[in-house]
């Protein structure tokens, strides 16, 4: 990539801002994640948003069903979720959220082709 883009003409600042984006580490595990304390932060924050907002209902567990089973794996907690309707689309996931090297790329040629 640095063969094609030159951050020679961004502010000083603009240059702090993009080198800050690239120490941001993201964790690979919940244990990790729960270890740092901003992560933490964050994790509880969204728990207590989720909360606040009566997201869930603690309901009856189903005839047949034991407590910590899964039936699909999700990566990413779903933004507005009361929008899906079972039967329909209840069981799929979607994240609308841009990977952060896209997010860079597209930064970088804006920058570049002023």
């Amino acid at each position: 990539m640095a063969n094609y883009l030159s951050y020679d003409r961004l502010s000083q600042e603009y240059k702090v801002f993009l080198s800050s984006l690239n120490m941001t580490s993201v964790p690979k595990t919940v244990d990790k994640a729960l270890a740092r304390k901003e992560w933490s932060q964050a994790m509880d924050a969204e728990m207590e948003a989720l909360q606040k907002n009566h997201i869930w209902n603690l309901v009856p567990l189903p005839a047949g069903k034991k407590i910590g089973s899964l039936e699909k794996y999700k990566a990413r907690l779903v933004a507005k979720g009361y929008t899906q309707s079972y039967g329909i689309d209840y069981l799929e996931t979607f994240a609308p959220i841009a990977k952060f090297n896209t997010m860079r790329i597209l930064i970088a040629l804006a920058a570049k082709l002023n």
